[in-house]
């Protein structure tokens, strides 16, 4: 398959380089899986579903803070539980399910790894996932707990499954069912139509019209089988009303009504936000096409990428939830993509990518370490002000153990620089170690300062304090499912919807501007208060007045 790149000299990775790409790939991932709490707003409400588990033992149907949530399928979050429930003798339970999230990533990377070695040969390996980490749409999504990474997951094993049936038919047909599983029970129907749109439209082409591709497919929907099959009808058995709202009002029903609806406004958002998404590897992608264009027709590996692309690109342009981790499968082609470049980029090329990362990064790093100082010895700093500004209440605190991880890092990425010479290669490791620093200052150093603003855990604190020792019932109004789960995480205080009429106590979700509930007859504000630094969510207490 990769004939066309045998023929290009490389130098050979020894195994002395792959136990630093493997550091490498370690620091960047594990970074960032410890030490905070939950954050707003995906991670908070992610891990609220997780907690419902853990607490209840209620491993069919997700819910939150007492309700049913039926997004997705519950595969990340019994995985999470899984973590949690080993770990927390030594972890939180937040960190431990976050854990799940560094599983995930690791799968992907492995077999983003993989698929990089059977498209374009045995030195593709470790550079396919070094461009991965190196995108900066996986930075902070493949740290957190989100569902969207064990979808992540399930299409890096289908996309090599895809790479390995041209040479194994019916390994890669056992991967791609395994993958499309992990897909469909990670994030319902997006996984599925995948699989049917990229295997229809690699019958375009030839190379793919074989009888081994059609037993890849069989065997692929054969494996996925039971994936589609069990917990669904687990969730049937249990509740056929909720069956039916998890699979057609939260999902086929919901495609549909978008797809009627006609209020495409967000489909052309990929087309703008890929380009920072996939950078570096982008560009690299971009150039492998067009230096392949002559040969497309008759290499199975671009054949599989480019459709794989594009489908993912015109699937997701059109789902009713468009943000940057939906957009995550994507830059699996691209790094992939990107892969096929390390031989064929011009070495200007090379060089001044390597330059602009080396730049970017060390300017980047100054500047986290020059505002941390600044926050911690309280200069008059134009960014020392805005920093206090919009984190109010933060008190810095040095922390010898983070500060001396910082600074070994920081020497080791400056040897590095210094000592790595000038290739493709060497400039995406150079961009991805340039990544890898600025990560770990900002989960070392400035961790606290983060927290503090993304956190719920003290206004929790301060509401529970506030409590009166007697109550019949919380109402809930306006308030989030992110915010829902971290009363219940953080306080224990669950709330219901739509029960101002029988509770004694409410609490409303709102801003600085919203229409204060005194001004209505029967309730008075026992408590008011916000996340530091966090200027568009406040939140009211009131209780009853009894006549």
């Amino acid at each position: 398959m990769y004939a066309y790149y045998t023929k290009l000299k490389e130098p050979e990775i020894t195994p002395l380089k792959a136990s630093f790409l493997f550091l490498l790939c370690a620091a960047w991932l594990l970074t960032g899986l410890f030490g905070h709490d939950p954050w707003k707003p995906d991670e908070a409400y992610s891990f609220g579903l997780i907690y419902h588990i853990i607490q209840n033992h209620d491993w069919i149907v997700p819910t939150l803070a007492g309700e049913p949530y039926l997004d997705k399928p519950p595969l990340y979050y019994w995985t999470a539980a899984l973590f949690a429930k080993t770990l927390a003798p030594l972890l939180p339970l937040h960190d431990g399910a976050r854990l799940a999230t560094g599983f995930y990533t690791a799968l992907t990377l492995l077999f983003v790894g993989l698929g990089g070695r059977e498209l374009f040969g045995n030195n593709r390996g470790w550079p396919a996932a070094i461009i991965l980490i190196g995108c900066l749409g996986m930075l902070v999504r493949a740290h957190e707990i989100l569902t969207d990474n064990a979808l992540l997951t399930g299409c890096a094993m289908m996309l090599y499954g895809y790479a390995l049936s041209l040479r194994r038919a019916k390994l890669g047909g056992v991967l791609i069912g395994i993958g499309l599983g992990i897909g469909f029970m990670s994030k319902g129907f997006i996984a599925p139509m995948l699989f049917l749109l990229i295997s229809l439209g690699l019958l375009l082409f030839r190379n793919w019209r074989t009888r081994g591709y059609f037993t890849t497919l069989a065997i692929a929907l054969l494996c996925a089988l039971p994936w589609f099959v069990v917990w669904p009808w687990l969730l049937f058995q249990h509740s056929p009303q909720l069956f039916t709202e998890w699979i057609w009002t939260r999902n086929i029903g919901r495609w549909f009504g978008y797809a009627r609806s006609g209020d495409f406004r967000e489909s052309l958002y990929y087309l703008k936000s890929l380009p920072w998404l996939a950078w570096p590897a982008a560009p690299l992608a971009t150039w492998t096409v067009w230096e392949a264009r002559k040969r497309i027709r008759q290499q199975p590996e671009f054949q599989l990428l480019l459709t794989s692309f594009i489908v993912m690109l015109l699937l997701l342009s059109f789902v009713p939830d468009i943000n940057d981790q939906n957009g995550l499968p994507m830059l699996l082609p691209i790094a992939l993509l990107a892969t096929a470049a390390l031989a064929t980029v011009r070495r200007g090329a090379a060089n001044a990518l390597d330059w602009f990362g080396i730049m970017t990064f060390a300017l980047l790093a100054i500047a986290l370490w020059w505002g941390w100082a600044g926050l911690l010895l309280d200069n008059n700093a134009k960014i020392t002000h805005w920093l206090k500004n919009y984190q109010p209440g933060f008190e810095p605190d040095f922390q010898a153990l983070p500060f001396w991880i910082a600074v070994t890092v920081t020497v080791m990425w400056i040897v590095l620089v210094w000592r790595v010479g000038r290739s493709v290669r060497r400039s995406l490791i150079n961009w991805a170690a340039g990544i890898t620093l600025l990560w770990i200052l900002a989960m070392t150093l400035w961790l606290p300062w983060l927290d503090s603003g993304k956190s719920y855990r003290h206004m929790v604190e301060d509401l529970k304090a506030t409590l009166p020792q007697k109550y019949n019932c919380i109402a809930g109004v306006r308030l989030g499912d992110s915010q829902r789960a971290m009363l219940q995480y953080f306080g224990a205080i669950s709330t219901r919807r739509n029960a101002s009429h029988v509770c004694d106590l409410l609490l409303v979700q709102g801003d600085r501007l919203s229409k204060p509930i005194e001004d209505e007859i029967g309730w008075d504000k026992i408590w008011e208060g916000e996340r530091k630094g966090d200027q568009n969510e406040r939140f009211r207490l009131y209780r009853r007045i009894r006549q």
